[in-house]
């Protein structure tokens, strides 16, 4: 009950909050706007500060009405309907009706000097220029407003689904990997065979390296080089005698980051579509090169006779479809993905790019 009211409570504050520094972010822009004229008006008229200062309030005032109606009426009523021509034709009658108010309220403040109040007559078709600017600009900023946001919102959704995707990718463990190597398990410790206690450990290195260490956006390369290893090792108590598996490296990999699980569904594919399937010998080879920056990633497994029809896609359920996708948030017009389906043998190319 408590959670769910702090739950229930957090988001209206942080509402509450975002609000209060938007009105002040105005307050502040109407102020600094207010500042900015009235200086300008005393450098060129060298009117008294009080009295310029009064004179661009009643300018302010205008030109906030003018902006607000646009922001909240005109824009989500007519330019957010696309009705563009209505939208021109009454932001330009807004500016023709406030702009006489300001005209009338300068006229009668300044009651006490004619000779401005004859330049504020002869110069009144000026003042329609500077309140349609603002309005203009209020229409501008808006529109860039909305756009950040929703490029914002975008790769926020972005992000959530290619973490959602990499958390679903950690959670599909192969069962029946996890199934026969602790069957194979049990059996090496009735017969008490040396093995047990080091395959123990490397199971317990890949679920913590997948359940804690695959958090952060990028890890080491070498976590995930041995990851592969311990995955193999285990596959090789599996298989036996039944089947060749290979992994060979070329280059350094201690210094390089890439995204966790990246290589994962298409090794687990290999043994899913390859060896798992076959009774007689079968291979799964894989290769790895690092050269500076890019990594190429290769692997080649045997195929039997005839497979169970489950469809070209990686285990845990993660269809191609999905792991390009992955492959597009996480490396974004870096990667090279090729994947050949060969009368014997099924074989997969991923060459990226790393940051």
């Amino acid at each position: 009950m408590r959670s769910h009211l702090i739950t229930t409570i957090l988001p209206t504050q942080a509402g509450v909050v975002s609000k209060r520094w938007r009105v002040l972010g105005h307050v502040l822009i109407w102020l600094l706007l207010l500042l900015l004229l009235t200086f300008v008006e005393i450098r060129t008229n060298n009117f008294d500060f009080w009295f310029s200062l009064t004179n661009n309030l009643v300018s302010i005032a205008i030109y906030i009405a003018v902006v607000y109606l646009n922001i909240y009426y005109l824009i989500p009523n007519y330019l957010g309907k696309k009705r563009f021509g209505t939208y021109i034709a009454l932001l330009i009658l807004s500016v023709i009706i406030f702009t006489p108010l300001k005209t009338i309220a300068l006229y009668f403040k300044w009651a006490n000097f004619p000779a401005i109040q004859a330049q504020l007559l002869r110069e009144m078709n000026l003042y329609f220029i500077p309140t349609f600017l603002v309005a203009s600009v209020s229409t501008l900023f808006n529109i860039v407003s909305d756009w950040a946001q929703q490029l914002r919102k975008q790769q926020e959704l972005q992000t959530k689904t290619m973490q959602s995707e990499l958390n679903f990718l950690k959670s599909q463990i192969n069962p029946h990997f996890l199934f026969n190597t602790l069957n194979n398990l049990y059996a090496l410790t009735l017969k008490k065979d040396p093995r047990a206690p080091e395959i123990i450990i490397k199971l317990s290195e890949m679920m913590r390296y997948m359940l804690y260490e695959c958090n952060e956006k990028r890890v080491p390369l070498q976590k995930e080089v041995d990851y592969i290893q311990n995955y193999l090792a285990l596959e090789r108590l599996r298989q036996g005698n039944t089947g060749t598996i290979s992994f060979e490296i070329h280059g350094r990999i201690k210094e390089q980051q890439i995204a966790p699980l990246i290589f994962i569904p298409f090794l687990e594919n290999a043994f899913k579509h390859g060896l798992n399937n076959q009774l007689a010998t079968g291979f799964v080879h894989i290769d790895l090169k690092v050269s500076g920056k890019s990594v190429r990633f290769y692997i080649e497994n045997s195929k039997a006779d005839r497979l169970p029809n489950t469809g070209n896609k990686p285990s845990g359920g993660i269809g191609l479809a999905n792991v390009r996708r992955r492959l597009d948030l996480l490396y974004p017009r870096k990667y090279q993905l090729n994947i050949e389906d060969r009368p014997d043998t099924w074989v997969v190319s991923l060459e990226l790019e790393l940051d």
